[in-house]
């Protein structure tokens, strides 16, 4: 039986969300989908989740710094999963911010294709 690794993919974009997740899935990932910090809190506790796709800019007034924040506290059963974000909005201070809070890596969208992002997080992952 294959082990699939579960990814939750944390992006408001409705077509790039299923861009996404279509590409994730064809690379062998379980994919768990959310808009907002909301969905994306509900979305861990619903199963194993192995590593987190996250955009900065979501829906709701809530954005992934403040998602980051509240599962990457101390003594959260979260902590320990990899987060990869994935935005547009790569300000120095953002990116500061992010790696501050213990994400594995900071893509920039707009010079990664799809495949290569995914195929950086299998290799981050170990596969």
């Amino acid at each position: 039986m294959e082990n699939k690794k579960t990814i939750l993919v944390v992006e408001d974009e409705r077509p790039l969300l299923e861009a996404i997740h279509s590409k994730l899935t064809k690379s062998g990932f379980e994919v768990v989908t959310a808009r907002t910090v909301e969905e994306a809190l509900d979305g861990l506790k619903k199963g194993d989740v192995q590593a987190i796709w996250l955009d900065h800019y979501l829906m709701g007034k809530e954005t992934g710094l403040d998602f980051l924040s509240e599962i990457k506290t101390d003594g959260s059963p979260l902590k320990n999963i990899p987060v990869f974000v994935v935005s547009n909005t790569a300000s120095e201070d953002k990116v500061r911010s992010y790696l501050h809070l213990g994400i594995e890596k900071y893509f920039v969208k707009a010079e990664k294709r799809l495949d290569e992002i995914i195929s950086e997080i299998n290799v981050l992952l170990g596969e």
